[in-house]
């Protein structure tokens, strides 16, 4: 496993991390095969793990929580003095996503509430801690209400909160620049992959600019880089899954996945190529894909001692940008 800075931190965190969402939001988790994978994937270097209260309601932090006792009394993998790095995310008040610009700073963080999802994580983590705190959806122009960055100052004062950042709403990377101009974000959580290059417009710059750290989620776009989509994939009614590919979104998204097939190198999968080009860019201090079976761990970790993908490949997939606008199924 490869390191990289995030961001002004200073911290060395894993190219490869961990994103928990599939562990308590989708079908088909297992508590034994979630615990055996991210044992698995402490043991292959991976040391940051990004959770939300709204994966499962806490079940996603209280799953992460087990983890890091089991780390600090030094049974996992590479002992009690290597730290795990932990993002969470609270969830809006009015349980909306995405945010709409229609929504105020009241209608989703007022400080208080903010205040209560933070003692809220703590104890689902089991930290004193949280090395990340991130907004699950954001507006820039909740920063002209004063009590935002108030907010975001008291939380890190409390020593509560090392470190702030958005997750930004879906296909919308320009709604952020605010929070990174203004030295709000310490860090920015952003879809982007093969398919989502346009953060590379503005953001990744002035992100670099400012030594804002990037979270690169949503690496194989919900799953179609993995090419294992087809269009007759269904999910059950409960996974979140069955809600976002839509017939309209699914046909497109193979479709597009399809197109991808004749570029990948021999020996190598998709979910491989994909990665390789997300850690091709030097401005992404980690990927976060969803990993629930320990195959899938070691695949994924093996993506960061693969290294970046030759120039030529690179180039020929940054032809492959798809760029999306919101709609009322993007969530």
């Amino acid at each position: 496993m490869k390191y990289r800075r995030f961001g002004r931190t200073g911290w060395q965190v894993s190219e490869i991390g961990y994103g928990m969402w599939g562990l308590a939001g989708w079908s088909g988790s297992d508590d034994k095969e979630t615990a055996a994978s991210l044992h698995r994937a402490i043991e292959l270097g991976c040391n940051f793990f990004d959770t939300a209260w709204a994966y499962g309601d806490g079940k996603s932090e209280q799953i992460l929580s087990k983890i890091l006792k089991e780390h600090k009394n030094g049974s996992a993998a590479g002992g009690p003095d290597k730290h795990l790095y932990v993002a969470t995310k609270i969830p809006p008040k009015n349980r909306c996503w995405p945010s709409t610009r229609t929504f105020t700073l009241e209608d989703c963080y007022p400080p208080e509430y903010v205040e209560e999802y933070i003692e809220k994580s703590l104890k689902n983590l089991g930290v004193e801690t949280i090395d990340l705190m991130q907004f699950h959806t954001w507006e820039d122009r909740w920063l002209n209400d004063e009590r935002l960055p108030r907010s975001i100052e008291k939380m890190k004062k409390s020593g509560k909160v090392r470190a702030f950042g958005p997750s930004m709403n879906r296909w919308e990377p320009a709604n952020g620049i605010r929070a990174v101009l203004e030295g709000y974000a310490d860090a920015v959580q952003v879809i982007y992959n093969i398919f989502d290059q346009n953060p590379e417009d503005a953001l990744f710059p002035l992100c670099r600019m400012k030594e804002t750290a990037v979270i690169a989620r949503v690496p194989f776009d919900e799953g179609t880089l993995t090419g294992m989509l087809t269009i007759d994939s269904k999910w059950p009614a409960d996974d979140w899954r069955s809600t976002y590919f839509v017939p309209e979104n699914l046909k497109s998204s193979v479709a597009h996945a399809e197109a991808l097939r004749p570029l990948i190198p021999s020996g190598n999968t998709m979910a491989e190529m994909a990665l390789r080009f997300i850690l091709g860019n030097p401005d992404v201090s980690t990927t976060i894909p969803g990993m629930r079976k320990r195959k899938n761990v070691e695949a994924n970790c093996a993506a960061s001692s693969a290294g970046p993908l030759p120039a030529e490949l690179h180039k020929k997939l940054r032809a492959h940008r798809w760029d999306r606008n919101p709609t009322s199924w993007s969530q």
